[in-house]
């Protein structure tokens, strides 16, 4: 209902002052678990949104360090009036994240629709995020206890939205710029514009394919039939990332190093692991932990959707409590080997796969129950609290 509600709100342009304060009652109706703040405070709390305050921008927007009335400080998410993809956005993060609560999400205080102005209020994290701090720059060093609690942290988030909340949360969009970090660097998954919900009754939701170049699941683009086995995979390729302190694609490394999955992947069959751990890691380091943290992440990536593991099996596995030494560990699956990304392939099938927050992939048009006709371009969306420089 709130989806309905907000699409007509929003839809409609041009409308007569009367219909748009109709449409207006009509939001606030529904929105009871959401509170709602005005533009005058919002523009107040961000000091006129001050460039000096803005934290993040992206394809959507921008997102500003704010201080509300109360004392609380909050980042505000500001949709921008040209990005339509945004409203559509804007509208599922307040549907999926407005009723639910839990350590490992962010919180979601309110909303603005005053008007044209769609704003989201979400609780600051005082780190930014695990992709500007971890894999871009920073002067925070991580040791591995809390890389291993950061690891724990999401499988505990991704948990609760795949097996707790009715129905089912796919988030889609599973990557290190959408794990945010508190003061205590306790992580939170952020930004669920692209989440769907699907019902325990439902295998999969044929969607247009949304996701992050090097966390997408082969299977989901290929043919646009989305499961949480697609966040599962991301989430392998999210915790090989962490484990090694690299991006998932560096093309400036030599060619047998450019792709971390790959990489993973022959290092395991050949015993080698520990040569993917971060270097950096001395006194904290459990090896052993380590690279038992490695051969998770390749059972979450293997290439049949079905034999990844669920969510709250991961959680077990990375704390200890699922013994993962005996398991069997198949060929991940590499979306690099049906878009031609790496040599061989026609120059306009390849994708560019340079690590960055706002690679994401969107469908260009049209598609259909077997994703064959499936096309897949790109667009810029930077997670809150990205910063561009």
């Amino acid at each position: 209902m709130v989806m309905t509600c907000f699409s007509c709100f929003f839809g409609e342009q041009g409308d007569s002052s009367a219909r748009r304060t109709r449409e207006i009652d009509g939001v606030l109706s529904v929105l009871q678990n959401v509170k709602l703040y005005s533009y005058k405070e919002l523009r107040i709390a961000t000091e006129n949104f001050s460039p000096a305050n803005k934290v993040g921008q992206g394809g959507f927007g921008f997102v500003y360090k704010a201080k509300l009335k109360d004392g609380t400080v909050a980042a505000i998410k500001v949709l921008s009036a040209e990005s339509k993809q945004g409203v559509q956005e804007f509208l599922t993060e307040i549907n999926v994240i407005a009723n639910i609560q839990h350590d490992n999400l962010v919180k979601l205080y309110g909303c603005c629709v005053e008007e044209s102005h769609r704003i989201l209020v979400y609780g600051y994290l005082e780190n930014n995020s695990l992709a500007q701090i971890f894999l871009g720059h920073s002067s925070i060093q991580f040791g591995w206890h809390t890389r291993r609690r950061i690891c724990i942290d999401v499988a505990r988030g991704l948990a609760f939205l795949h097996e707790e909340v009715q129905p089912h949360i796919i988030h889609r969009d599973i990557k290190a710029s959408n794990v945010l970090l508190d003061k205590d660097l306790r992580a939170k998954i952020s930004d669920f514009g692209l989440a769907k919900l699907i019902p325990g009754s439902m295998t999969h939701i044929s969607t247009r394919v949304a996701g992050t170049a090097g966390y997408l699941a082969p299977e989901y683009a290929i043919r646009g039939q989305v499961t949480r086995k697609a966040d599962i995979y991301s989430f392998g390729v999210l915790l090989l990332e962490i484990v090694s302190g690299r991006s998932n694609t560096n093309r400036r490394l030599p060619e047998k190093d450019q792709y971390l999955l790959e990489r993973a992947w022959y290092l395991y069959e050949r015993g080698g692991l520990a040569e993917l751990v971060d270097s950096s890691l001395n006194d904290d380091l459990n090896l052993d932990e380590a690279c038992k943290f490695i051969k998770i992440a390749l059972l979450c990536t293997q290439d049949m959707p079905k034999i990844r593991p669920t969510m709250s099996t991961v959680v077990e596995m990375l704390s200890g409590d699922k013994d993962v030494n005996d398991m069997t560990v198949s060929k991940p699956g590499l979306l690099s080997e049906f878009m031609g990304l790496k040599g061989g392939g026609d120059e306009k099938d390849k994708v560019n796969t340079k690590y960055s927050s706002d690679a994401v992939f969107v469908d260009s048009g049209k598609t259909s129950s077997s994703g064959m006709d499936t096309s897949i371009a790109t667009m810029t969306f930077n997670s809150i609290y990205d910063r561009s420089n």
